[in-house]
């Protein structure tokens, strides 16, 4: 027995399910099986396929694995003891200990806002709401550089409200409040961005059952919303920490590269580099690459974790 599978064919021409013969048990009704859309997507020739997967392998090694070799190679070539001895060097300790504090500031506000923004976004109607979504992304638009500027010329001696800090003796330019304005400026879309479509794909269904069975809002953000969005959360305070240590361009403008006092980690690396000390450079370097590379391993755990919970 034999059954007409054409409406099983999609626009691309690709059967995805067929009719098995027979019958399935005793209802005597076709079982319906699901062919290997695997095999059904990738049925380009071998070769083809082995050329598209060379030029990626190619591209990642280039302009990723030869700067990362380079980066620990330059931080080694004098040796393990001068590779440590590095980081004995008081600026460099400095920077170390400022890009941890600005990190350490800068990615809990950012997880509050984020989660706060996120949360009315994907739950609530309000006037203004895509000119919200629309000014989260902003970040993403300006160069980080131009970020920088745009406090200087706001909290800058000759800026907006410059008079009034300097009479105040408030430093914020070339100061550690600037350098978190910075970060945290450069950084506030991370969990935002990562949430709302993670909340919106889960509806309010759960939420307003809960407030049906008369759950006030902390305790239906509490036991239902937060636990949905864990993993979520997790992912976004990873990339926020790790743009946040790794942030140059805005840093650059606002920190005046006083060295001992604003200068954080990517910056003692330029200012290393330029002094022609590039085994403390390349060093310093390969401690954030080690920073980026651990990130990169959480984040692949989470997206595991992500994947596990959905199924």
């Amino acid at each position: 027995m034999s059954e007409n599978t054409s409406g099983a064919t999609g626009p691309s021409g690709i059967q995805r399910t067929a009719f098995t013969a027979g019958t399935a048990g005793s209802s005597g009704k076709p079982a319906l099986r699901k062919l290997d859309t695997k095999l059904a997507v990738t049925n380009e020739p071998r070769w083809l396929q082995w050329i598209l997967i060379g030029v990626a392998v190619a591209y990642l090694f280039l302009l990723l694995f030869v700067p990362l070799i380079t980066v620990f190679a330059g931080a080694l070539e004098q040796g393990i003891k001068a590779y440590l001895g590095s980081f004995a060097d008081s600026d460099t300790l400095f920077a170390i200990r400022l890009t941890l504090i600005i990190a350490a500031v800068a990615v809990p506000l950012n997880l509050t806002f984020g989660v706060v923004a996120a949360w009315a976004i994907a739950k609530f109607e309000f006037p203004g709401k895509q000119i919200l979504t629309t000014l989260i992304d902003l970040p993403f638009a300006v160069s980080p550089v131009v970020s920088g500027l745009i406090f200087v010329l706001m909290f800058g001696k000759q800026g907006w409200f410059g008079p009034w800090l300097d009479t105040h003796d408030i430093k914020i330019i070339f100061a550690v409040p600037g350098i978190v304005l910075a970060t945290v400026f450069i950084t506030f879309p991370m969990v935002a961005r990562e949430l709302i479509p993670l909340m919106e794909e889960q509806g309010k269904e759960e939420e307003e059952a809960a407030r049906t069975l008369g759950a006030n809002g902390w305790q239906i953000f509490r036991l239902i919303t937060l636990p949905n969005i864990k993993w979520g959360v997790l992912y976004g305070v990873i990339l926020t920490n790790a743009r946040a240590m790794g942030e140059f361009g805005a840093v650059s403008v606002v920190s005046g590269h006083i060295r001992g006092l604003t200068t954080t980690l990517p910056l003692q690396v330029e200012i290393l580099y330029n002094e022609y000390n590039y085994v403390q450079a390349f060093a310093a370097a390969s401690l954030l690459c080690f920073l980026a590379l651990l990130t990169l391993a959480v984040k692949a755990f989470v997206e595991k974790r992500v994947e596990q919970s959905k199924k």
